[in-house]
């Protein structure tokens, strides 16, 4: 399976980090050793010392396509969850400032956390859904998805347009404010519409 990623798809994010807003998705991969084990904890690796935590609504791809145009991306995908896309921001800093691909701070072994899958059908409209990501018990990430810049079905058409998706890939859509680092003993809960998909702890 991949994990695709979107990356800068929410505005306050993007002035957070002080990027520079993409006129197209902003796209990168992650390999299936990213993906955390349920009930594992995520272990802050030894070459970062600045790990941040990014709160995603997450689908997975139901059965192969490409070229997909968005008003049939609705097609390919059946359920939909909350993930992290774990950031080691200090190596992901210093790739950028040399023009270099971000892998090595966002494809790690268990950089990427994927919550309980539930049905789209829940959802009167996943154009606005609230998710909300707390660190011990406290809200540090809130967002919704009528903030993104580019919508769920928009993502799966442009992602198409590169790489063929397959049965059981999952695409991450991008992360509201409120990205943080994260610190041993810290415990990462994920919600989406108030009901509990993941409980991550830190070590």
């Amino acid at each position: 399976m991949k994990i695709i990623c979107i990356g800068r798809n929410y505005v306050d994010h993007i002035a957070e980090l002080q990027n520079e807003r993409p006129t197209e998705p902003v796209i990168f991969l992650k390999p299936d050793t990213a993906l955390l084990q349920k009930q594992f904890p995520f272990v802050i690796p030894e070459f970062s010392s600045d790990v941040h935590h990014e709160i995603e609504i997450v689908v997975k791809i139901n059965k192969v396509g490409k070229y997909i145009d968005a008003k049939f991306a609705h097609k390919y995908y059946d359920e939909v969850t909350v993930g992290i896309d774990f950031t080691a921001r200090d190596v992901q800093a210093k790739l950028k400032e040399k023009g270099l691909p971000w892998e090595k701070a966002k494809a790690f072994d268990g950089s990427a956390v994927l919550g309980d899958f539930v049905p789209k059908t829940e959802f009167a409209s996943l154009d606005k859904v609230n998710f909300e990501l707390t660190n011990n018990g406290t809200p540090v990430q809130v967002g919704n998805t009528e903030q993104m810049l580019w919508k769920i079905d928009e993502l799966i058409a442009a992602a198409s347009q590169y790489f063929t998706l397959k049965t059981g890939d999952v695409i991450y859509t991008g992360t509201p404010q409120g990205v943080a680092k994260v610190n041993p003993g810290d415990v990462l809960e994920g919600f989406l519409e108030g009901k509990k998909l993941f409980k991550v702890q830190v070590k």
